[in-house]
């Protein structure tokens, strides 16, 4: 069972009541707790050693990434972070120095963002170190941005750039949280996600919630150094191209917004954010599926981004 079919499955009857505005299926749980002029925004999320890290890496990296994860969720949905608890689950062997490194790289990205690290939890968990955060934001009542609401005429988005992750990437990138803010407060935006599991792995997820489809156009994507200095020393035949568009690991920002304020927004963003690529990349359309446009012509897109549980074929 792939992981979005487990996904389905758990929570296809899940309890709820009045406080939950959206529950699963977006990057973040909404939540109204009766603030007059403000949502709440509810994540979790983990990583666990041997498969988001190898446990070589500088401790200080794997606390950022494990917390820079939610942040990047919450970014998604144009959210103001608020407090975090920190859940870890141990191997018998444990090192306290390596985890003093982790809490401090945890530490050092949440004051950037005035965000409390407010607690948690620790247990113990054989051979391996994980991880787990919850996460607690809001955003202004009405505002939240949901995967749900690209419309067909959209123009679709990609900030910085896809692809080579494993490079450094992965432990080392920034949330985009003041970029997603901004976007928000000064463009219709019809529906964000990041890219957590490639652009080919979670543009489905936006164009399903939204009930439409999308045409993407090769030479637009960005692809990043990193991916090109790997295709070329493969020698595997994994072209760049293929690298943007399954990776994962981006969390970088894809969205859409109505076609009338494409030029408008990348002359805005080039003179507020200067150091980050911004991408147009195609278009939605309204019939289903994805098509990738190339030199050749058009023709379906059929990759699919990182998951968990795929069996090697």
């Amino acid at each position: 069972m792939k992981e979005f079919e487990l996904i389905d499955r758990l929570t296809r009857s899940l309890p709820a009541n009045s406080a939950l505005v959206t529950g699963p299926g977006d990057d973040c749980a909404v939540l109204d707790l009766g603030v007059s002029d403000r949502m709440f925004l509810f994540k979790t999320d983990a990583v666990v050693q041997g498969v988001h890290f190898t446990g070589s890496e500088p401790a200080e990296q794997v606390g950022h990434k494990a917390l820079a994860r939610c942040l990047s969720d919450v970014a998604a949905m144009a959210g103001t972070p608020i407090a975090a608890l920190i859940t870890l689950a141990l191997p018998s062997n444990f090192d306290v120095a390596y985890l003093d490194k982790v809490y401090s790289g945890m530490d050092r990205l949440a004051r950037r963002y005035d965000l409390a690290i407010a607690g948690g939890e620790t247990t113990t968990n054989p051979e391996r170190l994980l991880i787990s955060i919850s996460l607690l934001a809001w955003v202004a009542r009405g505002r939240q941005v949901m995967r749900a609401g690209a419309k067909p005429g959209d123009a679709l988005f990609v900030s910085g750039e896809l692809g080579g992750s494993l490079a450094g990437k992965h432990l080392e990138f920034e949330p985009r949280l003041s970029e997603a803010l901004w976007l928000a407060q000064n463009f219709t935006i019809h529906s964000m996600i990041d890219l957590s599991d490639g652009l080919a792995g979670d543009l489905p997820h936006m164009l399903t919630s939204s009930g439409v489809g999308a045409e993407v156009m090769s030479a637009a994507i960005p692809i990043s150094s990193a991916a090109r200095r790997a295709a070329k020393a493969s020698g595997t035949g994994k072209t760049a191209l293929l690298a943007a568009l399954t990776d994962g690991e981006d969390f970088d920002l894809l969205f859409t917004v109505p076609s009338r304020e494409a030029v408008r927004l990348l002359d805005a963003w080039k003179q507020q954010f200067p150091s980050t690529r911004l991408s147009c990349i195609g278009k939605i359309s309204a019939t289903k599926g994805i098509t990738i446009r190339d030199k050749q012509g058009v023709r379906p897109l059929t990759l699919h981004g990182y998951e968990h549980f795929a069996q090697p074929t």
